[in-house]
């Protein structure tokens, strides 16, 4: 029987539990969907932009300095072709440029224009904003309870991901405590 298929046979099925946080997340997902948010926020920037192209130049936006293309890639977990692509036509809107790598003469590095820090900013000014307003009523502790979680689930979301590519799939093994959420109506666990 391959990897796979014992996979399948082996795993426990899903508590209510995790069942809650599975719903909660595609709620999520498809709130920011629905809303356009990432659409709204690309109007905010006032030009014309795909969202690959976005993602380019938010990822350079974020490092805070020039990147190699392949570093961009690996950041937006894409391959390097694509990653060219999108810097190609940036390049062409004057959005970004390449510089030399002061530490290797044959390569370059792509650092967004000034044009593109504007735009970069404005997009991150109506993504920010508009989740502020949505947790504006949130308490300081549970809003930086939010972020300290949310950056761990992406962090170890992330490995996760990043270890798929490299070894076949393998049996689910979860702790059942590891979800822990009650919503009302529901019980606590499957057995």
């Amino acid at each position: 029987m391959d990897d796979e298929a014992a996979a399948g046979q082996g795993a426990a099925r899903p508590t209510a539990g995790e069942l809650a946080v599975l719903r909660r997340l595609m709620q999520v997902s498809n709130a920011i969907s629905r809303g356009r948010l990432s659409d709204r926020a690309v109007e905010a920037t006032g030009l014309v932009l795909d969202r690959p192209a976005v993602n380019v130049l938010m990822t350079l936006h974020l490092a805070q300095g020039a990147m190699r293309v392949g570093d961009i890639a690996e950041r937006m977990q894409v391959v390097g072709p694509h990653v060219t692509r999108q810097v190609q036509g940036l390049e062409r809107r004057g959005l970004v440029r390449r510089v030399a790598d002061p530490h290797d003469r044959r390569a370059s590095l792509i650092e967004p224009t000034a044009e593109g820090a504007d735009a970069a900013d404005r997009y991150a000014t109506s993504m920010i904003g508009w989740f502020t307003d949505a947790v504006a009523d949130w308490p300081d502790g549970e809003r930086e309870e939010l972020g300290r979680l949310l950056g761990k689930l992406a962090d170890d979301v992330t490995t996760r991901l990043a270890g798929l590519q490299d070894t076949p799939p393998a049996p689910a093994r979860r702790d059942p405590s590891a979800f822990r959420m009650e919503e009302k109506g529901e019980g606590e666990e499957r057995g």
